[in-house]
């Protein structure tokens, strides 16, 4: 017994390195966003990251970060200055593979629980896989597989995860630049996966011992649930991303549909009923990415919207929704190339909506409390 603690010691030192629980030596002068009386709208919090690419309002309320190299961050909100941050050696960061989404379980402040997603080397193999972690006394531990043997490739990894309040974790999947993925009910990508949080599989989901919720993807990299529905944000090709809701079980069409069914696409959708976007690019591609819903009254405006990030058009688009938030009624657009790649969103419970830029070089955190 005590052979066996000292490996699986061993392997956690392995897993989790760089553990530091210091503080920035930055500003205290610098406006506080959560603040409701700041008139700053908006607001870079912090430079010089690399590859951030989730960010999500923690129940700690604090914003928790994951960078594509490994690195698991916890800022202040207020300010931008890291609290904790560790590495994961095993990431293995490839094109855009690396450590991608990242949820907390929603009763974090009871258990701990972090849900990871990230790619690896399998023997020999670039392979995806979501772990969880156990977040206590300002350290991580007890990392735990849930899936593993996800296809993945330098491009096309997706990837998001939601953590619902049943107990159930929803993980996006890009199709490992392999299309027909995207269509193989065998295969881990081109998917949105529905697992339980215990790594299991959920005895209603559409395939008996299949984690596959929705198929038919082709690289999904925004996610988020409103209600109960599962809103997820997906590059297109050289045309028509997309914003879909995701059913049970539904087909959304990759590689055969790009966008809404049109053309010679129509047969294909009617015969494998298809389910078209609620939103979409039209004739060219954005390379949208992270989203989150907005229903806050400190940005009036953005009221039952989702804010949409991008990457290639380096712009946040606010998708106003139709009041059952079924249908997009009208789009804006902000911040067009002011801060190049935009990655990811997350807003905090005052209203405060947060933006990680995906440059790659002396990448921000910028906190915006009013409509720009």
């Amino acid at each position: 017994m005590k052979n066996l603690m000292i490996i699986a010691g061993t392997l956690l030192i392995v897993f989790l390195t760089g553990v530091s629980c210091n503080k920035d030596t930055e500003d205290d002068s610098i406006p506080d966003p959560t603040d409701t009386t700041s008139t700053t709208p908006i607001k870079i919090l912090r430079n010089n990251l690399s590859y951030p690419w989730e960010i999500l309002w923690g129940h700690d309320d604090h914003i928790w970060m994951t960078e594509r190299a490994g690195k698991i961050s916890k800022l202040n909100p207020s300010d931008g200055s890291k609290i904790f941050s560790t590495t994961i050696d095993e990431v293995e960061p490839r094109g855009e593979g690396g450590l991608l989404g990242m949820a907390q379980d929603p009763d974090f402040l009871n258990n701990g629980f972090l849900y990871v997603v990230y790619n690896y080397i399998k023997s020999g193999n670039y392979t995806e896989k979501v772990v969880r972690l156990k977040f206590s006394n300002d350290a991580l531990s007890d990392p735990f597989t849930l899936i593993d043997d996800i296809p993945a490739s330098n491009i096309h990894n997706g990837s998001r995860i939601w953590a619902s309040d049943d107990g159930k974790l929803f993980i996006s999947t890009g199709d490992a630049a392999n299309s027909a993925n995207a269509q193989d009910a065998n295969s881990r990508s081109g998917k949105i996966l529905r697992i339980n949080k215990d790594g299991s599989i959920p005895s209603d989901n559409p395939i008996s011992g299949n984690p596959l919720w929705s198929f038919g993807h082709r690289n999904p990299q925004g996610m988020v649930m409103v209600n109960n529905v599962l809103y997820t944000s997906e590059h297109g090709p050289s045309v028509e991303d997309e914003v879909n809701i995701i059913q049970k079980g539904k087909n959304y069409g990759w590689p055969q549909v790009n966008g809404p069914c049109n053309g010679s696409e129509t047969s294909f959708c009617s015969a494998n009923s298809v389910v078209e976007p609620i939103w979409s690019t039209g004739g060219s591609t954005f390379a949208l990415s992270g989203m989150d819903y907005y229903n806050h009254d400190r940005i009036p405006e953005w009221k039952n919207s989702l804010l949409v990030a991008s990457l290639k058009n380096t712009t946040l688009y606010v998708l106003h929704l139709n009041s059952q938030r079924t249908a997009v009624n009208s789009s804006d657009e902000y911040f067009n190339g002011q801060f190049g790649r935009l990655r990811d969103i997350c807003v905090s419970p005052t209203g405060t909506v947060y933006i990680c830029t995906g440059n790659g070089a002396n990448d921000a955190l910028v906190a915006i409390t009013a409509r720009p």
